[in-house]
């Protein structure tokens, strides 16, 4: 095995990640830390960055302004509550603030390393004026929208492979040329109306591995080609994984790791920075959902990290 010279997998995360989990709400909180201390583990590899809080402006640029100051003033209605899933407590709006601060700082060390990971995130299903589905603030759109509009890239592509359809991600770049979507879900799981991305690759209830990656290479190839993007952020569910609780994919842990493998190899190819996301994972064993996110992250970061990495006496 070559050695190599300066190795290193950038991940972002914030304390504020890791919080109390609010009364009545039936989403696992612990995942987070999970992560976290499964990538402590391993060592020097791993170089470790704290985002700042998205400025509010920023969340306005994607997001009705009534909605952030609902969230942000921890006043968020009954109603919006209940889509979101839980309630929204002082601790969970500064969470909410520092999610879409990290992937906003993942995409800028991914253009500058080549891949970087935010530890949380692909809130996928928030919309202009209302959470949903567990997530309060779209942090992909955010990202997006901040990083084209300050001109920092030209275009961008939100991959998402998470198992649900990024149906607020598409709802809210609709229209737009600079930033282009890509979803591939189980087309009868949440959400039941769907949003239309750029491309929707819908798939039946129990696609394989095989199945699975046919699907994604045969699709998200002539995605990438035909758009050209200078920035991939991906959104890396582990829920199509086949004993989800919310999935109904029949995909592998190896699968998995085959998908991300090939994502690294089609941002390579192509040298694309990729940002990713830790998206959906469900179950009752918080440890082996953090295990699987994990997979994707090393998976991602030990492809496409190589790219800045010096072989030893080069």
């Amino acid at each position: 095995m070559a050695s190599y010279l300066g190795v290193m997998i950038h991940v972002v995360h914030h304390p504020a990640y890791v919080t109390e989990a609010p009364a009545r709400s039936t989403y696992r909180w612990g995942k987070n830390g999970a992560i976290r201390d499964l990538l402590r583990g391993q060592g020097d590899v791993i170089a470790w960055t704290e985002p700042a809080l998205i400025p509010p402006v920023w969340l306005e640029a994607v997001h009705d302004p009534d909605y952030v100051a609902e969230v942000l003033e921890a006043r968020v209605p009954p109603e919006k509550t209940r889509r979101i899933g839980f309630p929204i407590t002082e601790q969970v709006a500064h969470r909410a603030r520092a999610v879409p601060g990290g992937t906003s700082t993942a995409a800028m060390l991914a253009i500058e390393h080549g891949f970087a990971a935010n530890t949380a995130g692909g809130s996928h299903h928030a919309l202009a004026n209302t959470g949903a589905g567990y997530c309060i603030f779209n942090d992909l759109a955010v990202a997006a929208v901040r990083l084209v509009e300050e001109g920092t890239v030209g275009r961008i592509a939100i991959v998402d492979c998470d198992v649900h359809q990024g149906d607020g991600t598409a709802a809210l770049t609709a229209g737009r040329t600079d930033i282009v979507t890509y979803s591939i879900h189980a087309e009868k799981n949440f959400p039941a109306r769907k949003a239309r991305s750029t491309l929707d690759v819908g798939l039946p209830d129990g696609v394989d591995d095989d199945g699975y990656l046919e699907q994604l290479a045969t699709t998200l190839i002539p995605f990438l080609d035909e758009h050209a993007p200078d920035l991939i952020l991906y959104q890396a569910g582990v829920d199509p994984f086949a004993g989800d609780r919310l999935g109904r994919l029949a995909v592998s842990e190896a699968g998995l790791v085959a998908r991300d493998t090939l994502i690294a190899d089609l941002a390579l190819a192509r040298n694309l920075p990729l940002a990713s996301t830790v998206g959906g994972g469900y179950g009752d064993d918080v440890m082996a959902i953090a295990e699987r996110h994990v997979a994707a992250i090393l998976t991602l970061g030990q492809k496409l990290s190589a790219r800045n990495r010096l072989p030893l006496g080069a």
